[in-house]
């Protein structure tokens, strides 16, 4: 006996019926994905500007951070793609900052010491300016930071915040600028 859509459902009025109600109930989940759009999330065409990220201004006491947030920052502006990152010759924007502040603040102290730190932030600012043609985009600060759980070694765990700081503190950075909110 061969098979047939009208020996499973019985008639072709049922099987419509059957087909009508799936294209309905699909309707709904279709429509969710028609502001969905690929590409940047601002007005920019991919890749169409460029920008430069030289080393940032050290004004902090940290030595060698300003290449760990210039890296960074290259990094996430290159991930993003909305930009082209420029390594040699001109620009159509040109990032420049100047690492401002450095500190750590304590959250919580050991159990059986008051004194001694056993968790806490480190925070980084950073003064950026992006111009663009001689005009200026945005001159603003931002802040990056992280927490830092203290182990044996403290010296041990802050260099090992410090690349974590840098991260968060190039992405926002990234994101100011690709998002085009000036």
């Amino acid at each position: 006996m061969p098979f047939s859509a009208a020996a499973v459902f019985g008639s072709s009025v049922r099987l419509r019926c059957i087909l009508r109600i799936l294209i309905i109930a699909s309707l709904p989940g279709l429509a969710g994905c028609a502001g969905y759009h690929v590409g940047p999330s601002s007005e920019q065409i991919a890749g169409e500007r460029s920008v430069s990220v030289p080393l940032f201004q050290n004004e902090t006491r940290e030595p060698r951070i300003a290449e760990t947030v210039a890296q960074a920052l290259r990094r996430h502006v290159q991930r993003d793609g909305t930009l082209r990152l420029s390594t040699h010759g001109t620009a159509d924007i040109v990032l420049s900052g100047v690492l401002v502040d450095y500190y750590r603040k304590n959250l919580s102290f050991q159990t059986n010491d008051i004194i001694t730190p056993r968790d806490y932030v480190a925070q980084m600012t950073a003064r950026v300016t992006a111009i663009e043609g001689g005009k200026t985009l945005f001159e603003r600060e931002f802040i990056g930071h992280t927490t830092i759980r203290l182990a044996n070694d403290p010296a041990q765990a802050e260099m090992q915040a410090l690349p974590m700081i840098a991260e968060d503190l190039a992405r926002r950075i990234a994101e100011a600028l690709v998002d085009g909110t000036w």
